[in-house]
């Protein structure tokens, strides 16, 4: 199968499954208006994140790049009354887009919008004494993934879901002499993955409208 037949699947997939709705084609419209990267997830792909918030049963929610606020807005849906999101934004255009995307949706209240460095950010979660996440969305820069793995772990709990897209890179994660950093980073996030006692993990290889790639998908089964 080529990458047009997984597009067709996925296009298949979204129209008999993720309904149409108004307000994530204008995040859409308002994402491309503003020359953001067309780097979003895919929308079967964003009610998966939906969903998974649902069968977690998250009140508390912690993602790691917000863009335009798409995946943020799939995510804060999930939250019950009372449920809090999280999202780190590296850049300030970004930010202020996605702002407006969530309050077009109804869900400013919902949703804290911090903007820096997510290193710095996650820091100061810590030292603000911030409750522990329920889910934790990884969707920020790969050479990175490591360092923002270990700390989402400071910021999880026993039970915790840590969901880390983008992690087959079209399959170069195989190629150990890669120069690639994104390659690279991902790399020495599975090998976190495979020795960190405290969680269990596995990975997905997904093939669609976004091409070839995966997510991987661990739990915290321990202190």
């Amino acid at each position: 199968m080529d990458e047009q037949k997984w597009t067709e699947v996925d296009h298949y997939i979204t129209e008999k499954l993720v309904p149409a709705d108004s307000v994530l084609d204008s995040v859409m419209d308002a994402n491309e208006a503003a020359g953001l990267p067309s780097i979003d997830v895919a929308p079967n792909q964003g009610k998966l994140l939906h969903l998974l918030a649902l069968i977690q049963g998250a009140r508390r929610i912690l993602e790691l790049g917000t863009l335009g606020g798409y995946s943020t807005i799939w995510l804060a849906r999930a939250l019950p009354r009372g449920g809090r999101l999280v999202t780190l934004e590296v850049e300030p255009k970004h930010a202020e887009v996605a702002k407006a995307n969530l309050k077009r949706a109804g869900l400013s209240k919902k949703v804290d919008v911090r903007v820096g460095p997510a290193l710095e950010l996650l820091a100061q979660l810590q030292n603000e004494g911030a409750a522990p996440f329920d889910l934790i969305f990884i969707d920020a820069d790969k050479q990175n993934i490591p360092a923002y793995l270990g700390w989402t772990l400071k910021l999880a709990k026993p039970g915790s879901l840590i969901l880390i897209d983008n992690v087959v890179r079209e399959g170069a994660i195989v190629d150990a002499a890669s120069t690639d950093p994104a390659v690279q980073g991902v790399r020495t996030m599975f090998d976190m993955l495979a020795t960190e006692p405290r969680l269990s993990a596995t990975v997905i290889q997904t093939v669609g409208s976004k091409g070839y790639d995966g997510f991987a998908m661990a739990v915290v089964v321990g202190n």
